[in-house]
């Protein structure tokens, strides 16, 4: 039997459909490109936002009849109603199903209308086979759930609380991945920063014995609150420390306004963000930050927003997501709904934070400009013939050339920046 495993979201939630992939292949089925080549569909789903949400319905409503179809992921739990009243579904499962997938595939192929809806407790071995899109890139969840309880956040009710794997299995799986290949690895959860607090070990010594490991090949970090990367700062800019590690930090603040950040139950001031930038900065001056700034959160007044605008220009990240609130499903925010800021609002506060957003991002880019340096091509260009590379900061440098690039090191010159991206040409 055919069948189709697409993922959609986060980082964890496609090493999940890696893992979905690989199993179904290893049991014997046939992984196909399309719809229309399958007799399955396995949509392994995200639905943090509204829009997205409602993506995952539409696109799963246009599945046609006389196809089986399973959701699986984080849209079941979050929003199950809305899904089984829409959608013609054959299979509704949670997310980090693992090998479990081949079961409730052979079930539904059976007659059997499948519904699964256990929040995550469990976590897939590390060791399960995957099937990864990109062969220099593999994504390595580092625990399951957080410790936070955000006001806005519907994923807790998909993935539950903070279960760690131990330093010694997320070891295990990069030395794997290196000795296959792999040229990046990224280490990705909900909440880096909180790894191992469950297990008496956290983020920084994970790193230092990954970073370990024989071979030639580079590690992001991914996503960290402020809180908990407050806890470990130290040892955490020491591992930083390891050429081995991109000098990349993505820590969302959400708010430049305190009282907002206490609404949104976030543990931290904006002098706790403000801290642990200056802190890693003072260590990788060059380095890259990311953050994330939500517009329209219940009860945020001109006065707040604004200050989310001054935060911006003062510590000029390299790169802003900007998001809209959307209320969420049996969230505290959606209870707010008094305070609600009116659609038309939010809309221009997101479109002033994303113009500044992306002045602040072209002017921190220019400064890269006749940067000569290393770059580990990682990605296939969007333009026939270019490929992106990253560099130490994980600066994406777009090169071009008739050849395969992917997985090569180059030594490059950026000539121009770009909002989102460096170009450069390959000096060596």
């Amino acid at each position: 039997m055919r069948v189709l495993v697409k993922s959609f979201g986060c980082s964890t939630s496609l090493a999940d459909g890696a893992v979905l992939a690989g199993c179904l292949q290893k049991a014997g089925y046939r992984l196909v490109d399309s719809v229309s080549a399958a007799d399955v569909i396995v949509y392994n789903t995200c639905a943090v936002k509204g829009p997205t949400e409602n993506r995952m319905i539409e696109i799963s409503k246009r599945v046609p009849e006389g196809k089986k179809l399973i959701v699986a992921g984080c849209l079941p739990l979050i929003d199950f109603e809305r899904l089984q009243k829409e959608v013609r579904l054959d299979g509704a499962v949670g997310p980090a199903m693992g090998d479990r997938i081949v079961e409730v595939v052979n079930r539904v192929l059976g007659g059997e209308k499948v519904v699964e809806l256990i929040q995550g407790k469990d976590m897939p071995e590390l060791g399960l086979p995957r099937i990864q899109s990109n062969p220099v890139t593999s994504i390595v969840p580092i625990s399951y759930g957080c410790l936070g309880s955000c006001a806005y956040c519907c994923v807790t009710f998909a993935r539950g609380g903070l279960r760690s794997y131990s330093v010694e299995e997320v070891v295990e799986r990069a030395r794997a991945d290196v000795a296959s290949g792999v040229r990046e690895i990224w280490l990705t959860s909900q909440d880096t920063a909180c790894y191992g607090k469950d297990r008496g070990t956290d983020l920084a010594e994970l790193l230092n014995a990954v970073c370990k490991a024989k071979g030639d090949f580079k590690v992001r970090v991914g996503m960290m609150t402020p809180n908990a990367a407050m806890d470990i700062l130290e040892d955490l800019v020491l591992g930083f420390q390891n050429e081995k590690v991109f000098k990349f930090l993505h820590l969302p603040v959400q708010s430049g306004d305190d009282g907002v950040l206490k609404e949104m139950r976030r543990f931290y001031s904006v002098d706790d963000f403000k801290e642990v930038v200056r802190v890693f900065r003072s260590d990788f001056p060059e380095m890259t930050l990311a953050t994330d700034v939500i517009c329209g959160f219940p009860g945020e007044g001109e006065e707040a927003f604004g200050r989310s605008l001054d935060l911006i220009e003062e510590v000029n990240p390299d790169v802003v997501n900007v998001s809209k609130f959307f209320a969420r499903p049996r969230t505290l925010a959606a209870e707010m709904w008094r305070e609600f800021v009116p659609l038309a609002e939010i809309k221009r506060r997101s479109t002033a934070a994303g113009a500044l957003a992306k002045k602040v991002a072209l002017k921190r880019n220019q400064r890269w400009v006749g940067w000569t340096g290393e770059i580990l091509v990682d990605e296939v260009g969007k333009v026939a013939g270019s490929w992106i590379g990253r560099n130490f900061a994980y600066r994406p440098v777009v090169v071009r050339s008739a050849d395969d690039l992917i997985g090569k090191k180059l030594q490059v010159k950026v000539v121009r920046a770009f909002q989102t991206y460096l170009e450069g040409e390959v000096v060596g």
